[in-house]
């Protein structure tokens, strides 16, 4: 095959040929007029000369304006090619086709330096994103070579960019990492720090290559920071709830130790001391009650699931309640792997919440379920005044009934957590009351 140069030159040949060709005959007519002529040899000689001059210069300054042209565009799209995106071609003029290319050919290398500024710009801001980040980035190759690095993977492996690119993940103690599930948690020590680590996998492509990418966040910080804001949070409920009760506790306790002191006590003083007793006795109580509630709360067992049939178990629940009859919507026939017992205790507590809320408006409570996309929901429906205040119903020891612990809802939702599920309540639409759904994994 002919190579780019040798196509070239065998165009401009052609134009060079088809030039003379084209001026031959009147060449030829000339040449022959002066043979005709009685001219002196002299004559004959310069007049053929200056002829054939003109033909031969004239083919070439055709060749000449013909190859130049597209010799300039080549170069344009050469420079283009290997990136050169600031060459422009001069004198490019719309009005006549050979200009329309050139100025297409300038508007394309100023779209394409446009592009590499933004790509240039994007990646620029990329890398410095990677670098303030503090989390660990690692990019490997389909071989297993680490090819990019930011500065929180440098931390983590406690080695200079310049040191671990272009190493295997095996002598980096990272080959764990591009095997097995993409999400999960490490509990595992590396160079920079021990603890426990999320790690995810993703996999792109560059050049047409899979790569993996490998990000892995500490996650020991978070979850002081959270287990701290628990603890902050209980130790507030508790205190709340222990200052409540022992207040007045030490209240009356100091009036009847007062009492007690005085030389001449009064003639009832002896109901006092009983009613204060009693007093002291139902607060102690009242604490006693919130410290088991909080135990029960706390000590949940994990769920052991068995096949369990759904209509059975709820039309069972359902006829536990004697203060308002409870309807049961009958639903399809299900077998479900779930803890029977724990299921059986949220739902007594929900229904008891629905008919808790039905008393005052003697309406009605409905129990049903019904198969959603890939789980089974377990809904309980009341024609009550409805929810007042749903911001704060899964806060634990928030209550709004008198006799209350606070933390029927919180033991409910846990449970279907626990069962891989989720618990929700809400006003009904165009209706009066509440209902509740728990859906479960079908």
């Amino acid at each position: 095959m002919p190579s780019r140069k040798q196509r070239r030159l065998a165009h401009e040949q052609r134009v060079f040929l088809y030039t003379l060709l084209s001026g031959l005959p009147a060449v030829v007519v000339s040449v022959w007029l002066l043979l005709t002529r009685d001219f002196s040899p002299k004559e004959y000689w310069t007049l053929g000369l200056l002829i054939v001059g003109f033909w031969i210069g004239y083919s070439l300054f055709v060749r000449e304006i013909v190859t130049r042209p597209l010799q300039t565009m080549a170069n344009l799209l050469t420079a283009l090619r290997e990136g050169d995106f600031s060459t422009r071609a001069r004198g490019a003029n719309r009005d006549e086709p050979l200009g329309d290319v050139m100025s297409e050919i300038n508007m394309l290398g100023g779209v394409l330096q446009e592009q590499r500024l933004g790509a240039l710009e994007a990646t620029a801001l990329l890398r410095t994103v990677m670098e303030e980040i503090d989390v660990a980035i690692f990019a490997f190759d389909g071989n297993g070579t680490l090819r990019l690095v930011n500065h929180a993977g440098q931390e983590l492996l406690a080695q200079p960019a310049e040191r671990i690119l272009g190493r295997q993940a095996g002598e980096l103690d990272l080959l764990d990492c591009l095997a097995g599930e993409p999400t999960r948690v490490l509990n595992r020590t590396f160079p920079g720090g021990a603890g426990r680590w999320g790690m995810r996998r993703t996999v792109f492509r560059e050049g047409g290559l899979p790569h993996s990418l490998v990000v892995i966040a500490d996650l020991s910080q978070p979850l002081r920071e959270e287990e701290l804001k628990a603890w902050q949070r209980l130790v507030r409920v508790i205190g709340h709830e222990l200052n409540n009760s022992l207040a007045p506790i030490k209240s009356i306790a100091g009036s009847l130790t007062t009492m007690l002191r005085r030389p001449q006590k009064p003639a009832d003083w002896e109901d006092d001391m009983r009613g204060g007793l009693e007093i002291i006795e139902a607060r102690a109580e009242g604490l006693n009650k919130f410290m088991q509630a909080y135990a029960r709360l706390a000590k949940l067992p994990t769920p052991t699931k068995l096949p369990t049939e759904i209509a059975p178990l709820l039309r069972r629940i359902a006829s536990l309640e004697t203060r308002v009859p409870v309807q049961v919507v009958e639903g399809p026939e299900l077998t479900a792997q779930i803890d029977a017992a724990q299921v059986e205790q949220a739902v007594i507590n929900l229904i008891k919440n629905a008919v808790d809320a039905t008393l005052e408006t003697r309406g009605g409570v409905r129990l049903g379920w019904r198969r959603t996309p890939g789980a089974l929901e377990i809904f309980i429906e009341d024609d009550g005044p409805g929810l007042a205040n749903s911001q704060n119903l899964f806060v634990p020891f928030f209550t709004t009934k008198p006799s209350g612990s606070g933390i029927g809802l919180v033991l409910c939702r846990q449970i279907a957590e626990n069962h891989g599920g989720a618990l929700t309540l809400e006003n009904r639409e165009g209706a009066t009351g509440c209902i509740a759904r728990m859906r479960l994994p079908a």
